[in-house]
């Protein structure tokens, strides 16, 4: 008898393990999300359906009832370690725009990473929104699990870089956030001046600006707008990018690397043969090329200062003959991506510490 109890209970740990060996190796799936390759709402290589390009994302955010979108390796595995990027549209877009403007959507398998890109219904956003970033960044973090976000950066383009900007040093995010790339939106160490031309071109038609379009829609943003705020007051790598039209000289040095004692600016070059996703629809008759033209493949220039303080980065990327709405090329995106995965992480998962 109590042979076959010691057997029974033998039995039953050995299936209670298979069980949990099971569970563990499943992937991840996070909550009110699907995983497809292609991901969800991809658009093709060019003209984008405007319902897809203006989606704010199915996941639904509990608190605000609003909504996200989400992308993610789909083989990841518990436990495994991942980048996690918090990604900013600009005033005037969707969110589905800027998942196809800086489509990291396309890198998150080989690079590990993790993205939500939200959406806010007023197309620009405000402090009012600060509580809907929170509760997403807090989901997934939650879900992922604080000791495998190896990384979080932020990710803002044109207003919403100033936006990542803003919230950059507030008390949610500064003990999280180990980088913030702008895209467009505002350099950090010396910002360069905006070309004497830079603006939004009247809608086709329009005698004079109009709301943004649906479609493929970019952020609205007067010129002179990104006057620099104050310097963060906290640390993280940053990386700014900017099409060569849409500034004048980019400084050749930067208060941010000298923080940092970072080493002298170096300089190489990025070539895309392949053009990105979207641009500004309604501003191309006629369009600028301050504001930006139809996508197309070309170089891009990247300027790092390398060995500085604490394995953070700092970067700037000029696309050449590009503006403020082109969509990035797959090379340079990738770039950028190789960039923020070189610096220095690790904050959240200092935060999950004991």
């Amino acid at each position: 008898m109590k042979s076959r109890l010691r057997l029974r209970g033998l039995l039953i740990v050995v299936a209670s393990g298979l069980s949990a060996s099971v569970a563990s190796a499943q992937p991840v799936r996070f909550a009110g999300t699907t995983c497809t390759t292609p991901p969800d709402q991809h658009c093709p290589g060019e003209n984008c359906p405007g319902e897809v390009v203006t989606s704010g994302g199915t996941v639904v955010e509990p608190t605000t009832n609003r909504n996200y979108l989400l992308d993610y390796p789909c083989d990841l595995k518990r436990n495994e370690q991942v980048t996690f990027i918090l990604s900013l549209h600009g005033g005037g877009s969707y969110g589905n725009w800027q998942r196809h403007y800086f489509p990291l959507l396309d890198n998150v398998s080989k690079h590990r990473l993790v993205v939500a890109t939200p959406f806010s219904p007023k197309r620009v956003w405000g402090a009012e929104d600060d509580g809907y970033l929170q509760n997403i960044v807090t989901s997934v973090v939650e879900q992922i699990g604080a000791r495998n976000v190896k990384a979080f950066w932020r990710v803002g383009h044109s207003q919403g870089g100033a936006t990542s900007r803003r919230i950059a040093c507030t008390d949610f995010f500064k003990d999280k956030v180990d980088g913030f790339l702008s895209l467009s939106g505002g350099r950090i160490g010396g910002a360069p001046p905006r070309a004497a031309n830079f603006g939004p071109p009247p809608v086709a038609g329009a005698t004079s600006p109009a709301p943004r379009p649906a479609g493929n829609a970019s952020p609205g943003l007067p010129a002179g707008a990104l006057s620099a705020p104050a310097t963060p007051s906290c640390d993280f790598s940053h990386i700014y990018a900017t099409g060569a039209h849409e500034i004048g000289t980019l400084p050749a040095t930067s208060a941010w690397a000298e923080k940092y004692r970072c080493s002298a600016r170096t300089e190489r070059e990025v070539a895309d043969s392949e053009k990105g996703y979207v641009f500004d629809r309604g501003r191309q008759n006629p369009g600028t090329k301050s504001w930006g033209l139809l996508p197309r493949p070309g170089p891009a220039e990247v300027f790092t200062y390398p060995n500085c303080q604490d394995g953070r980065v700092v970067a700037d990327v000029v696309r050449i003959d590009k503006g403020h709405t082109e969509g990035l090329e797959p090379r340079i995106t990738e770039e950028l991506v190789r960039l923020m995965l070189s610096a220095r992480g690790g904050k959240i998962q200092q935060s999950a510490k004991p």
